[in-house]
């Protein structure tokens, strides 16, 4: 509010008749001006609100644009997340997701198109549980799902669903895709799954990441549900030039 107030006081000072800008004002002649000019010409707060947010904007930009840098390598190569498509592409897509969100099961045919269409691409997932104690269970068996070979059957499964993801409807999934059940519950005390999903709040929140599904792609950081064609977009432009 006091960034706002700050716009609004540097615009009205443009407004301002020149004599009164000069004069020695008390402060409550300054409120009183502020007031009337605000009265008078409303759209000056407007203006002082996009200034300000476009700001904003510009320095949010430029805060994850460090991250990016900084963060490449944790994001594209953590040898601790697991990836899907072509692990050898010269694209990586990354995604933060959460098995009882709804939007990231409705970009799932999205990302199933854009790996069917593009073989170059490497798929690299931040399993992101930030939906309730259902959503720790089911990033935990998915990861545990690794020691077995079976992530990523596990995970489209999941993304099928419906309903909530609880331990039981997690572990009915498990023994539908074949999983031992038994040894995917001892799987999951393993340090690695604990870890997994630190790295990827410390990386959502460094990012300023607030929802899933979020993806980042090249230098790129996209919010919400994208269609495959969109995705196809992002992957071209962050794709460097065949030589």
């Amino acid at each position: 509010m006091k960034k706002l107030i700050s716009m609004i006081v540097i615009a009205l000072s443009l407004a301002l008749p020149l004599q009164a800008a000069t004069q020695d004002l008390s402060e409550d002649r300054v409120r009183e001006l502020v007031l009337e000019t605000i009265r008078e010409n409303p759209e000056i707060v407007m203006e002082a609100v996009a200034i300000l947010e476009a700001r904003q904007a510009e320095a949010q930009a430029a805060t994850q644009a460090e991250v990016l840098s900084r963060e490449r390598d944790t994001l594209e190569r953590d040898p601790n997340a697991p990836v899907l498509g072509n692990p050898e592409g010269d694209v990586t897509v990354v995604e933060f997701f959460d098995y009882n969100c709804p939007y990231c099961r409705r970009v799932k045919p999205e990302i199933e198109a854009l790996l069917e269409a593009d073989p170059n691409v490497r798929l690299v997932y931040r399993e992101w549980p930030i939906l309730g104690e259902g959503s720790v269970f089911a990033a935990g068996a998915a990861l545990a799902a690794r020691e077995q070979g079976l992530y990523e059957e596990f995970h489209w499964a999941m993304m099928g669903m419906t309903g909530r993801a609880e331990e039981s409807s997690v572990l009915r999934i498990a023994e539908d895709i074949g999983l031992d059940v038994a040894q995917l519950r001892r799987d999951m005390e393993a340090q690695e799954i604990d870890a997994h999903i630190e790295t990827s709040m410390r990386l959502a929140q460094a990012l300023g990441i607030t929802g899933t599904p979020s993806f980042v792609i090249g230098d790129a950081l996209v919010p919400g549900v994208v269609d495959v064609d969109k995705l196809h977009s992002l992957v071209s432009d962050a794709r460097e030039p065949e030589q």
